[in-house]
């Protein structure tokens, strides 16, 4: 018997992503192989534990697939192991922070107003509330991370991990000077590159797993897969200021990172979304990928110069990835604002903090735009300059319903006959 209530609301939302302009930094399109594989009977295999270690009988396949998807991401990243079975980016940051730490260590992230993740130490958070947080963030006049505060921090503070990476911030990553600081204080380097993870694997941005002890991230954003984490670590890191730091090998630290993965915060893996991202990870190692990415950054640097043109505020002036953050403050207008006009225009964004703030986390002073999601669906540079003209008629609309129909209008007429997913 089908369900057409739930199947209706499917179709439903089928027709607001395939209608509207998707400029979520941290949403994407996953091809119909990928969501085939997730909506699979792989679905009804319990497999805790391991590929060749699990606590269930009949897991001679998903031992298979499973392995598989390991290989793929060593073998995209260049890593000498992972573990793919967190169910999220912020599951894969709990479990490093529970195979690293002890209640109460210090550790010291990006700020969450500035650009950083709940789970980098916000007190909302878990990251908050059993760890001792502390944080560095950007410059006020460049937008840019601060590097001299952060390595004021870190002597100060003494951290036993140092966390880098961001939920909105347009800059690629100093991972060296990270790492130098970390080196002498004695602390781990743990680099979440959820949002640019594609443009690293594709060598378009600086590589971490040359610098840093772990890696997570999230395999639904620039990877283009199902929704979940990963980690990763690579062998013989570079050490490229001679310094010392006494982490033991791979091997023992990967057994801490899979105990603290299962049993230690999850139970059995999701078998058909690992299965999902075996096949994202076959496809980010392929030609029409590596074109993708560098479409998706092309994309972002034109959209960030033509905003910058119209004389919007673009936090730090620019771009390097696939994202920028908007300080709507002089405009007159708030990050609710804009997502509310933006969304009677078909396009959808998120209200977000920006560096220093005078407004609350539930109205804020910006909005991040990414575009990733949208060169999925075969959105090349002619197309740029259209589309900041049809958000900027919204945001300058003051609320007036033909100009936003219009909007609307132009948005549909853009992005109705685009395939959901195009290479």
């Amino acid at each position: 018997m089908r369900d057409e209530l739930v199947f209706s609301l499917i179709n439903e939302e089928k027709e607001r992503q395939t209608k509207g302009l998707e400029l979520i930094a941290s949403e994407n399109y996953a091809s119909q192989e990928v969501i085939s594989a997730m909506g699979s009977i792989l679905t009804n295999k319990y497999a805790e534990g391991l590929p060749g270690k699990r606590y269930y009988g009949g897991c001679e396949v998903v031992d298979k697939i499973e392995q598989l998807a390991i290989d793929r991401l060593c073998k995209l990243f260049g890593a000498s192991w992972a573990n793919v079975q967190p169910h999220s980016g912020a599951q894969a940051n709990a479990a490093v922070f529970l195979a690293c730490l002890k209640p109460g260590d210090k550790i010291l992230g990006f700020d969450l107003s500035h650009g950083g993740h709940l789970t980098h130490g916000s007190p909302v958070n878990f990251s908050g509330k059993l760890y001792q947080p502390s944080f560095y963030g950007v410059d006020k006049e460049t937008g840019q991370i601060d590097y001299d505060a952060l390595e004021k921090t870190a002597r100060k503070e003494n951290p036993k991990m140092i966390i880098c990476g961001a939920s909105a911030y347009s800059r690629d990553w100093d991972y060296v000077r990270i790492r130098k600081v970390a080196d002498e204080i004695g602390a781990l380097v743990l680099a979440d590159i959820s949002h640019p993870s594609g443009l690293i694997a594709t060598q378009l941005l600086n590589d971490p797993l040359d610098y840093c002890h772990i890696i997570t991230t999230t395999t639904h954003k620039t990877l283009r897969g199902p929704r979940g984490g990963v980690i990763m670590m690579r062998e013989n890191i570079k050490n490229p200021y001679g310094l010392t730091w006494k982490n033991g090998n791979l091997k023992s630290m990967g057994a801490l990172l899979d105990a603290a993965v299962f049993p230690g915060i999850q139970g059995g893996p999701l078998e058909h979304v690992i299965g999902a991202k075996a096949v994202a990870f076959g496809e980010a190692m392929t030609p029409e990928y590596a074109t993708y990415m560098k479409q998706v950054k092309t994309n972002a640097k034109l959209m960030s110069d033509v905003f910058l043109e119209k004389g919007y505020h673009i936090v730090s002036g620019g771009t390097d990835n696939h994202c920028m953050l908007i300080d709507l403050r002089s405009k007159g207008l708030t990050g609710k604002d804009a997502e509310e006009l933006l969304g009677l225009a078909d396009i959808t964004v998120n209200k977000n903090m920006v560096p220093f703030d005078s407004e609350s986390p539930f109205v804020t002073s910006g909005v991040r735009i990414g575009t990733a999601a949208i060169t999925t669906r075969g959105i090349k540079e002619s197309h740029i300059p259209s589309i900041v003209e049809i958000i900027d008629q919204a945001l300058m609309s003051k609320g007036n319903k033909e100009i936003l129909d219009k909007a609307r209008f132009n948005t549909r007429s853009m992005m109705s006959p685009l395939p959901l997913f195009e290479w």
